[in-house]
């Protein structure tokens, strides 16, 4: 059973203590210790294998919702649009097959490959590997002079020219995106942040539509390595007339947002578990209760994928990319690596 990302991760101060946390998160802090603890040994053990071509890492230092998927996609476009065969490498969380396997979209599935991998598999050929460093081999054996590592900042065993940390450049109200900066489960920190970003090359913040710039007290927090921005925006405007929204992903209750500041007459809207797996009974609970405003159901590219192919011609996907604000500053960080 999934469980839905908890709100209270992204609350500080104030907020915490309004809304009872304080508790739960010191019951849970003896946890995060051994969490954290266990990252760092199996980072400083395990020596990174050169598997011959460079791995750019797009990573994160939260448990989810930050965007990665899009920046990997966009990164991939870059590096394709100067001739360079990209492939893209990925855990495939939530797919059953462990790999290395290189992702069909005629033939698997996201219950095979996890839905990230189905939606990117889309443009480029994409490796599913629980084995990081046999997936990149496997790549680079199949004709790959660079790999785009979907996820991967806490995974030590592929050595990586580049590691890039996306970070959500959600600051406002109550919403902060490194919470109080508790690590997994007392937070939403996979290790605790001075570490992620020693080993980090760049951090790309993401901003909200309506931001051109980094908060300042985020970009001093993230003092250290080089500070790009960038933006996710929508591909095509929402589906016309009211909506019911669905999303299974690491903060669902943004795309409700999103979709409303693009305008979407967005009647209701249904959070889910991130990479949830959509039973019958949930669709057509769905459909019913779009029928009773007579309207249209919509997702994110990401749950689309994941839907059953009956379902897809009833749901509408509004997929979004990540553009880079100072692309020159990108290629900057690139060249070292030759790219």
């Amino acid at each position: 059973m999934k469980l839905a990302t908890p709100r209270w991760w992204y609350e500080r101060g104030d907020a915490q203590r309004r809304g009872g946390m304080p508790t739960v998160r010191a019951l849970l802090t003896p946890l995060s210790w051994i969490w954290a603890a266990v990252t760092a040994r199996r980072i400083a053990r395990t020596t990174p294998e050169d598997v011959g071509v460079p791995v750019i890492c797009v990573g994160n230092l939260t448990m989810g919702g930050v965007g990665k998927t899009p920046v990997v996609r966009a990164l991939a476009e870059r590096l394709a649009a100067r001739g360079l065969a990209v492939h893209l490498l990925s855990r495939g969380y939530g797919g059953r097959l462990e790999g290395p396997v290189r992702v069909d979209p005629v033939v698997h599935g996201a219950a095979d490959v996890g839905d990230e991998p189905l939606m990117l598999a889309a443009a480029f050929p994409v490796w599913v590997a629980r084995d990081r460093a046999a997936g990149a081999r496997a790549a680079a054996a199949a004709g790959a002079q660079v790999i785009v590592m979907d996820d991967g900042h806490q995974n030590p065993s592929v050595k990586k020219a580049l590691s890039l940390v996306v970070v959500d450049g959600e600051t406002r109200g109550e919403d902060w995106p490194f919470g109080d900066g508790r690590v997994f489960p007392a937070g939403p920190m996979r290790e605790p942040l001075a570490a992620g970003l020693t080993r980090a090359d760049a951090v790309l913040v993401l901003l909200p539509a309506d931001l051109a710039a980094v908060d300042a007290e985020l970009a001093r927090m993230l003092a250290g390595p080089p500070l790009l921005s960038g933006h996710l925006q929508p591909v095509a405007p929402p589906p016309a007339g009211p909506q019911v929204g669905f999303a299974g992903i690491g903060k669902p209750w943004k795309v409700a947002v999103s979709l409303k500041a693009a305008g979407c007459d967005l009647a209701d809207f249904a959070p889910f578990p991130d990479h949830a797996a959509y039973s019958e009974a949930t669709l057509k609970a769905l459909a019913d209760r779009a029928a009773v405003f007579g309207a249209g159901l919509v997702t994110t590219e990401k749950d689309w994928v994941r839907l059953p192919p009956a379902w897809r011609a009833r749901v509408a996907a509004w997929p979004v990319k990540a553009v880079f604000d100072d692309p020159a500053a990108l290629d900057a960080l690139l060249a070292p690596a030759g790219l």
